[in-house]
Order: structure tokens, then C-alpha cells, then sequence
């Protein structure tokens, strides 16, 4: 087959099609809700099995193996098959969530959680290198909105659904919850008839894991533990540091000779590929920090209860979703991506400085036009830089690129909170709590202030301080948001700048090729802006 010619499209009934997309939704919708559940039935943990010291670790360990497991499950599925590395991914997931249900005491609880977080890893790369598989990038665009949809009802419905469950069946149904939809995934992917990946003569690349599992880890204990366990200039912190800085090199060099290698570096030579997990890095950071501050905004500066502080989120995702529908079926019908980052990198600047001046006395109204003017640059960026993402990669690697393109958006979530807590920490002094009140320390899943940070109070315990202080210390909870949104707004103007560099490749029409080695992922005929395996560039 001549290297510039679409291969043909890989023949799967719709009904299988189907079948497949709602797993993969199924499987992004457990992965999203795990953390966010969880976090509202932590009181109710702690209450029975003790180990309050402990606490974050159930949080920690369970981010932390999520973000060294995610390119590892990708780069599994390139060479043994995507089908059944996305079903494993889901059996040891449920198992985790199983098994830490059953957790007797909090030391099960966070080995049994570091469990759940490796299947958790292999979730979304798993439903996104599927999707890749059998859709070619210039469909993806109609499945897109509703990817947006269950992303955003995740985070909208998430601590709701954790606090139903926990008030009605108890913490430990917070996991078991996982079973039967894990279950029903498994289910409609199990009739799913795809050839067989050949077994690659490659062995794994082991020192590539290792090295990646300690850079990755690094990072994300120092963003953890910076700022609230641990002064930043703490010397078991910068040594952690140190550490993660020289693992990194190593795998640079390691990922360079590997011969199959875990983190390939040639889908970094194709610009759009580079940029584009730039932009999906500062997205994530964007995202996460907006998630967790809106609603301490809410509650201890405008006086909202944890059920409208929520409600305030409502015009963001209710705008990431339709506009998330109009970017998909707009991409589907013109194959042009490169105005849609363009417009998310533009409302994504514009939402997060007009939120700068939000306080206590801004109305409800201009608050929720902000807001929905940053969920609208969400909405277009979410699905897109993903879409991108495996477009620019060879279909032989759609697995690597999709644990790429999820793993610097999971690292940028990580990074961009830390970031913004500490500027939030430092705006924010610490309030006596009133007789009687309790200060409320944001769960740990969401990564806000800890108690070297700033104390947020709920409403309750604001109404009962004199109003001198109350408004005094509301003035400075909104200062310190209005600190996180100009962060904020000037990682989204670097990802807008990134976006211009953009090249408009025409995405492919054709989904993965056929052969008789049983492979859906050779690679032959791709027609993007990768770099083929004998090292020539495509044409474009």
C-alpha cells in the first residue's frame, strides 16, 4: 500500500460500535466519579477505621498510581492488544474497589486504594486508544460532545452522589458502587470482535517503567506534599525532588535506545503532538484549580451552602457540555480543529480574568456569565486536544499517545492546584474559628489548603463571627481566588500563544487497517504528521 494512501476503514457492526463507545464511557465516568465520591464519605472513614494522620494517603496513593500506570497501560494495549488491556484495566479496578470496601483498618484502605488507582490508570487510555482504534479522527467529532457531557456530569454529580450514598449506605458503597458498572463495561465489550495484535519481539521496556514510575511519582509527592505536610524548602522534599529530576534524565536517555519503549520520544518530534499535550498540560491545570476554588469561593466569601456553592458550578459544565456537542459535530462536518482550540484558548483567558474581581458582593449573575465563559473555552479544548492528540500519533501507537495526552493532563491537574494553593494559602490568614464552630478543611482529593494554608470556614461558622472580622475575612478568601484566576488565566493565555503554532493536518477518514497478522494497528497508509517506523516523515 503506497505510504500516502488511507488504509481502509476497519469493518465493525454499529451495533458493536455502540456497544464499545458506551463502555468507554462507562469506564471514563468510574474513573472521574471514583475520586470525587470518595472524598464525601472521607469523615465516615475516618470515623470507623481511625488513622486520621493517614488520611491523605488514601487520596495520594490512589493519584499516585493512576499517574505511573497511565502510559504503562497505553504502551500494553499498543503490543499485546487494546481490548483486553482496557478489561484487565477494569477487572483490577473493580477488584480494588472490592477489596477497599472491605478494608478493616485505614493501612488495608490505602494498600487496598493503590489497587483501584492501577486499574484506574488504564481506564480512560484504554476507552480513548478503543475509540481510536475503531473511529478515525474525522468521526470522533460527533462522539465528542458526548464525552464532554459525561466528563462534566462527573464533577457536577460526583459529590452529590457520594454524599447520597454515604448518608443512605455507608462509606463502603462508595466502592461497591464500581462493581455492577464495571461489570456492564466488561459486558459490552466482550462481544467486540477485533483482530489480534501481534506479539511484538520487543521485550518490555522495564527500565523505561521504572524510571517513568519514579519521575512521575516524584512530581506528584512533591505537588501533594509542598506547602502542606512539608515546607518546600524541606530537605526531604527537594530530595524528592532531586530524585524525580534525575529519573527523568535517565528516561530521556533510556526512552531514546529503547527499543519498545514505554514513552516513545519520536511522537514528540511532530510539533502537534508536542504542543498539543502542552496545551492539554495547561488545560488540566486550568480545570482542576477552577473546580476546587469556585466552591471555597462560594461557601466562605458569598455565604453559599456546599449544595449552591455546588450550583454555582452549574452555568461552567452546563456550557462545556453544549458547546463541547457544537465543537464535535463542527470538527465532524469541516474536519477543521485548529479555530476550535484557537476560541477554547481565547475563552478560556477571558473566563478566567473576569473572574479576577469576583468577591463577596459580586452578583450571582455576573458570577455565572464568568463562569460559563470559562466552561465554554473547556468545552472546546476537553475532547479536541485528545482528538488531536491521536490524530498526530502512528496508529501502531495510539495507545502511547493517549497515555501521554491523559497523563499531562493528570500532571497538570497536579501541578496547577499545588500552584494555586499556595497562592490562595497566602492571601488567606488564618481565622480563630468562633465558639462552638468547626473550620472546614477541604477534603483531600481536592487538593485545596491544608492546614499550613488558610483555614475556610463554612457559612455557619462565618455567620457566628462579628462582622467586622466575617467581612474582613471574606474579602480576603475572594482575594485569594481572584490570585488563583490570574494564575490561571496566564497559563491559558500560554496555551493559547501554544495553539497558533498549530499546523491544520487534514485528520484521517479511515480508522485502523487490516491485515492478515491480525493487527488493527500497523500503522501503514497513516496520513498524519507522524513519523512512520522506518523514520520518513508522512506526507502532509
Amino acid at each position: 500500500m503506497p505510504q500516502d494512501e488511507a488504509p481502509p476503514a476497519l469493518a465493525v457492526p454499529k451495533r458493536q460500535l455502540y456497544a464499545v463507545i458506551a463502555a468507554a464511557l462507562l469506564a471514563m465516568l468510574l474513573g472521574a466519579l471514583d475520586g470525587m465520591i470518595v472524598g464525601t464519605a472521607m469523615p465516615q472513614i475516618v470515623g470507623e477505621l481511625g488513622g486520621f494522620d493517614r488520611l491523605s494517603w488514601v487520596v495520594t496513593v490512589y493519584l499516585l498510581a493512576i499517574a505511573v500506570t497511565t502510559p504503562v497501560w497505553g504502551k500494553l494495549g499498543d503490543m499485546y492488544g487494546r481490548k483486553g488491556a482496557f478489561a484487565i484495566s477494569i477487572v483490577v479496578f473493580v477488584l480494588g474497589s472490592v477489596l477497599s470496601g472491605a478494608a478493616q483498618d485505614m493501612t488495608q484502605l490505602i494498600v487496598f486504594r493503590a489497587l483501584q488507582g492501577l486499574g484506574a490508570g488504564g481506564l480512560m487510555v484504554g476507552a480513548l486508544a478503543l475509540i481510536g482504534t475503531l473511529i478515525p479522527p474525522r468521526e470522533q467529532g460527533r462522539y465528542q460532545g458526548v464525552m464532554s457531557a459525561v466528563m462534566g456530569l462527573a464533577m457536577v454529580s460526583g459529590p452529590l452522589v457520594g454524599g447520597v450514598i454515604t448518608d443512605q449506605l455507608g462509606w463502603r458503597w462508595c466502592f461497591y458502587v464500581n462493581v455492577p458498572v464495571g461489570a456492564l463495561a466488561l459486558l459490552l465489550i466482550s462481544g467486540l470482535r477485533l483482530p489480534r495484535t501481534p506479539r511484538s519481539g520487543a521485550r518490555v521496556d522495564y527500565p523505561g517503567v521504572l524510571l517513568l514510575a519514579v519521575a512521575v511519582s516524584a512530581l506528584v509527592l512533591v505537588t501533594t506534599w509542598g506547602g502542606r505536610e512539608l515546607a518546600w524548602t524541606s530537605p526531604v522534599l527537594l530530595t524528592v525532588a532531586a530524585c524525580g529530576v534525575a529519573a527523568l534524565l535517565a528516561l530521556l536517555v533510556v526512552e531514546r535506545r529503547a527499543e519498545a519503549a514505554v514513552l516513545p520520544l519520536a511522537l514528540f518530534r511532530t510539533a502537534n503532538f508536542s504542543l498539543i499535550t502542552l496545551i492539554g498540560l495547561l488545560l488540566g491545570a486550568v480545570l482542576t484549580s477552577a473546580v476546587t476554588f469556585l466552591p471555597i469561593l462560594g461557601q466562605s466569601s458569598q455565604g453559599s451552602s456546599a449544595t449552591g456553592s455546588g450550583l454555582l458550578l452549574l452555568p461552567m459544565f452546563g456550557a462545556m457540555v453544549l458547546v463541547g456537542l457544537f465543537a464535535g459535530r463542527f470538527i465532524t462536518a469541516t474536519g477543521k480543529y485548529k479555530i476550535v482550540v484557537l476560541l477554547g484558548g481565547f475563552f478560556l483567558v477571558t473566563g478566567s480574568f473576569l473572574l479576577v474581581p469576583v468577591d463577596r458582593d459580586t452578583s450571582p449573575y455576573f458570577s455565572g456569565a464568568c463562569m460559563a465563559a470559562l466552561g465554554i473555552g473547556m468545552g472546546l479544548l476537553t475532547q479536541t486536544t485528545i482528538l488531536i492528540s491521536l490524530q498526530s500519533a502512528p496508529i501502531e501507537d495510539l495507545g502511547a499517545a493517549s497515555g501521554a495526552a491523559t497523563l499531562a493532563r493528570t500532571l497538570g491537574g497536579s501541578i496547577g492546584v499545588a500552584v494555586s494553593g499556595a497562592l490562595f494559602a497566602g492571601a488567606v490568614p488564618r481565622v480563630p474559628a468562633p465558639a462552638g464552630a468547626v473550620p472546614r478543611v477541604p477534603a483531600p482529593d481536592s487538593a485545596a489548603p491544608s492546614p499550613e494554608g488558610a483555614a475556610t470556614l463554612d457559612p455557619a461558622a462565618l455567620a457566628q463571627l462579628p462582622a467586622a472580622v466575617r467581612e474582613s475575612y471574606q474579602s480576603e478568601v475572594a482575594q485569594g481566588a481572584s490570585h488563583v484566576f490570574v494564575f490561571t488565566g496566564v497559563l491559558a493565555a500560554v496555551a493559547l500563544a501554544a495553539a497558533f503554532f498549530l499546523r491544520e493536518v487534514p485528520l484521517r477518514s479511515a480508522g485502523a487497517p487490516q491485515d492478515s497478522g491480525g493487527s488493527a494497528s500497523t500503522g501503514a497508509g497513516h496520513t498524519g504528521p507522524a513519523e512512520s517506523r522506518n523514520g520518513k516523515r508522512n506526507p502532509t
